[in-house]
């Protein structure tokens, strides 16, 4: 008995477990299943690259912003909707698997919003795959945005198995899932190339060592660049404001706004 795994790097294989105390009765596969999923991620793969030559042919940075459900994306756009204003003209695409009440809290910040819901068939996707994304595409307008940003259904594992064409991955990891977190759900944070550290007003009243969750950080991606925020204080949005800013050449900010 197997079990299909894809690496970061896009390879795919199956494990054979032959472990003692292992049990994986019920969970089958093999040849046809390996076959399926290879077939799902290339189709995405694929989806992927006509995203991005789409993107980069309107001058558009695009960031995937994932999280566990929770964690504070959506209070986190909020604020930075509202930071940016006037200065780049932002898109979201905002994946959910039901309702539309996220996307309804981004509303009147100045920003495009279109939602994209996972609900349909057995209990809802848990991510957004570049097909989903591809779909949202004709509901914005690409040639009057300089950044978009995705903001992922919130899972800890799955939005980062799923190229959707972004030019950048961010993730929010709130200090109340605890230190271990990178070294248990490796996944995403190797994927990230920012990992936003949320909730940090909680810090006095958590056990929650920083240091500590850092080093575990390190441990699976040492290049991650790290900021600590509080997205119901606004502590450190103007920092994660100015890096998305600082990812926009000239040409890509609105005329007179800082860059």
């Amino acid at each position: 008995m197997g079990r299909f795994h894809r690496h970061d790097d896009g390879t795919e294989h199956e494990h054979h477990d032959d472990h003692a105390g292992h049990d994986h009765s019920g969970y089958a596969t093999g040849v046809e299943r390996v076959e399926v999923l290879e077939r799902i991620f290339d189709e995405n793969d694929r989806c992927a690259a006509e995203n991005r030559a789409v993107f980069a042919a309107h001058g558009l940075h695009v960031v995937n912003l994932m999280s566990s459900a929770g964690a504070g994306k959506t209070t986190l756009l909020a604020h930075t909707l509202r930071r940016l204003a006037g200065q780049l003209r932002v898109g979201v695409i905002e994946g959910d698997i039901e309702t539309s009440l996220d996307a309804d809290r981004l509303a009147g910040f100045g920003a495009a919003i279109t939602l994209v819901n996972t609900g349909a068939g057995f209990g809802g996707e848990c991510h957004l795959d570049a097909p989903m994304v591809r779909s949202a595409l004709p509901r914005l307008p690409l040639a009057e945005l300089d950044l978009i940003v995705i903001e992922n259904v919130g899972n800890l594992v799955c939005p980062a198995e799923f190229d959707v064409g972004e030019s950048v991955r961010a993730m929010i990891y709130a200090v109340t899932e605890g230190e271990e977190k990178p070294l248990k759900y490796p996944v995403m944070f190797r994927a990230a190339d920012l990992v936003i550290v949320n909730k940090i007003d909680l810090l006095p009243y958590l056990d929650f060592d920083v240091e500590l969750f850092r080093a575990n950080l390190r441990a699976v991606n040492p290049a991650a660049t790290v900021l600590e925020v509080s997205a119901r204080t606004g502590a450190g949005i103007d920092e994660w404001c100015a890096w998305l800013r600082a990812r926009h050449t000239p040409s890509t900010v609105v005329s007179g706004a800082p860059g």
